[in-house]
């Protein structure tokens, strides 16, 4: 139950950017005290992530992410599209285009893991994590869209954690993605190897 003295009212929004896919607005709300503040807020679609994992292998893919200036190795994941109404596509048939679009893969077997914010401090970012499994080769594959320039990495299972572990991962949703991987296999939810 949320408790009532940390409630926000929106009494106001003022939109400063509307982008390709993201808008900015400023809100201001009233706290349960009375007092007046504003938020920066970032209006997201949502998003999907996959854990695709292949003969012990976990598929991952580099990529130079602007806003950290670095090529990081990260699962597979990608925006929701909006419709021309503003709805957004399902994420469970976004995860397969994703996937599809990332690694020239497609999976016959996949699982919802789990849905989280990505930064609810100011971003609305919603992303669902899949696990992909029963790999196989999308035939006739042409690499990734013209906007996007990746890199695929089939990284060892036991490495891919191990390295989360050791914190050379930089992007929470694949060290989320490789700790789930790690209890399901401890747990012995998951085979692999």
């Amino acid at each position: 139950m949320d408790d009532p003295r940390l409630l926000e009212t929106t009494i106001g929004s003022r939109v400063i950017h509307t982008g390709r896919y993201l808008t900015v607005r400023v809100d201001t709300i009233q706290d349960a005290d009375g007092g007046v503040h504003t938020r920066d807020v970032v209006e997201h679609p949502g998003a999907v992530a996959i854990l695709a994992v292949d003969a012990g292998c976990v598929l991952m893919v580099h990529q130079y992410r602007t806003p950290a200036g670095l090529v990081l190795l990260e699962i597979p994941a990608g925006t929701l599209e909006r419709d021309a109404a503003g709805g957004t596509e399902d994420p469970a048939l976004a995860s397969v285009r994703e996937l599809g679009e990332e690694t020239g893969y497609s999976a016959a077997a996949w699982r919802l893991l789990c849905s989280f914010w990505t930064a609810p401090g100011f971003v609305s970012e919603y992303m669902y994590l899949y696990l992909a499994t029963d790999l196989s080769p999308i035939e006739g594959y042409a690499g990734p869209d013209v906007d996007e320039r990746l890199s695929l990495e089939r990284v060892p299972w036991r490495d891919a954690v191990g390295r989360a572990l050791r914190g050379e991962f930089r992007d929470a949703k694949s060290i989320l993605a490789l700790l789930w991987l790690d209890r399901m296999v401890t747990t012995g939810e998951l085979t692999l190897d």
